[in-house]
């Protein structure tokens, strides 16, 4: 069977609906028993050997011009290889261009269904974005796909993106301000009250209590969000905490400091993620810390135009699992915080 190229699609005559479209799912209907097919799905077909040749090209020579690809001649490789590898997985899909799908966008390559739907049911498994090792990932770019990274040995590598919500109990309710002292990169509050670090679990205790010794050492992220809730006085206020804290870290120590808020504000506790290659480890019921579970969730504070390396997001997603825990990445947006989740996904 023989195709042709015709306005930036693939054509196909014959049965080609009733074989290709109604029976698996490549392409849309024309008139009559034509379809349109993209490039990969061309692709697809002719290493099958569903056809023939495109315009007289047979698989070999139609995969190397890669012209009309449904994201540029020059990905043409690696779309093709994350087609391939759904289609072999038992999905089908189609790209995400118009004419296939109600209103595309240029974040998603693929529309993928659940196992035994297609394109004409109302049911959407995967929206996949293709990237291969070597590029750059906006992080603003992700919350709403699935990300397949395509590595150097054409292995192709799934990781699920979302929006997490933030859901915590723990609560403190500060009393009349207590002293703390700036030292260096971190305060002491000298005469912290107990429930300070045993219930809501600020800082790190500075000796042992059972021994009478009542100071707690805290970061300086947790002592600028102490100060603007009243429960803290420091010499100069909140603007010499992060003064203090911007000399530390630079414009990093803002972006950490409103990630942190905004998590106290949720009602879920930040800690050093240090152990783990992140900002913050978090706990979203904390009731005592002598009873304290594990973390949940590993927190990367990143500015807003900050682009993921993959190689970078896979090795961060990989500690992540490796510690029972889920990633994710929080960046501010004007007053507000987004937050994206990254993990590992097996279609």
């Amino acid at each position: 069977m023989e195709a042709r190229t015709e306005d930036g699609r693939v054509v196909i005559g014959g049965d080609a609906r009733q074989r290709f479209y109604d029976a698996r799912g490549y392409g849309y209907p024309l008139e009559g028993n034509e379809i349109a097919v993209s490039w990969v799905e061309a692709a697809h077909l002719l290493l099958r050997g569903d056809l023939d040749a495109v315009d007289g090209r047979e698989f070999e020579a139609f995969l190397r011009d890669g012209a009309g690809d449904v994201t540029g001649g020059d990905r043409a490789a690696l779309t093709f290889l994350v087609y391939l590898d759904l289609r072999e997985r038992g999905f089908y899909c189609s790209p995400a261009r118009e004419g296939w799908i109600d209103d595309p966008t240029d974040v998603v390559d693929f529309v993928v269904y659940p196992r035994g739907k297609g394109p004409v049911d109302d049911a959407v498994a995967y929206e996949v974005r293709v990237v291969g090792e070597r590029e750059s990932i906006p992080a603003a770019d992700l919350g709403d796909c699935t990300l397949a990274i395509v590595d150097e040995e054409s292995e192709v590598t799934y990781f699920e993106t979302g929006r997490p919500s933030w859901e915590g109990t723990a609560a403190f309710e500060p009393g009349d301000p207590v002293d703390a002292t700036l030292l260096a990169d971190r305060a002491v509050c000298w005469d912290a009250p107990e429930a300070l670090y045993g219930q809501a679990f600020y800082g790190q205790p500075l000796g042992k209590r059972d021994e009478g010794i009542d100071a707690l050492q805290l970061s300086l992220v947790e002592t600028a969000q102490l100060v603007a809730a009243g429960a803290l006085d420091v010499e100069g206020g909140y603007d010499a905490v992060v003064d203090r804290g911007r000399a530390v870290e630079g414009d990093r120590f803002d972006r950490r400091l409103q990630v942190y808020a905004a998590l106290r504000e949720r009602g879920v506790v930040p800690k050093t993620g240090f152990k783990f290659g992140a900002d913050f480890r978090t706990y979203s019921a904390v009731e005592s810390v002598d009873d304290l579970g594990h973390s949940e969730r590993l927190v990367r504070v990143v500015p807003g135009d900050f682009a993921f390396d993959p190689r970078d997001l896979a090795l961060d997603v990989r500690l992540a699992h490796g510690v029972r825990k889920q990633l994710v990445v929080a960046w501010p947006e004007d007053a507000s915080v987004e937050w994206v989740s990254i993990e590992r996904l097996t279609p």
